[in-house]
């Protein structure tokens, strides 16, 4: 799944991952992709931002009213970030959309 997260205005967000969503045994279990690269600095706020995707997967994923129990892998292959508005809830944010657009292309069974 592909999510640019952006809103313009006084208090402005940018996120833009990649993430691909594979079955799992259970839980939820979240990787950054090995090699990995995001121009962006300073890049020690990366890990943060690591971070907060893997959040918004996870709040969205566990959401009751899905009436489904997700088991999967995250991979983020991609992330984008700008010096104007890129922060730990942009990216939360991104990561809950990209889960609710694989809850949505899920052929999951149901409660």
């Amino acid at each position: 799944m592909r999510v640019l997260h952006q809103k313009q205005n006084c208090a402005p967000h940018f996120a833009e991952i990649t993430v691909d969503f594979e079955p799992a045994a259970e839980g939820c279990a979240f990787e950054v992709a090995e090699g990995l690269t995001v121009e962006y600095e300073p890049s020690g706020d990366l890990p943060r931002f690591f971070a907060a995707v893997a959040a918004g997967i996870e709040e969205q994923l566990n959401l009751p009213e899905h009436g489904v129990v997700t088991a999967t892998r995250v991979v983020l292959r991609q992330a984008r970030a700008e010096a104007f508005g890129a922060h730990e809830l942009a990216f939360r944010i991104a990561g809950y959309l990209a889960a609710r657009e694989a809850l949505e292309h899920a052929d999951a069974p149901r409660l």
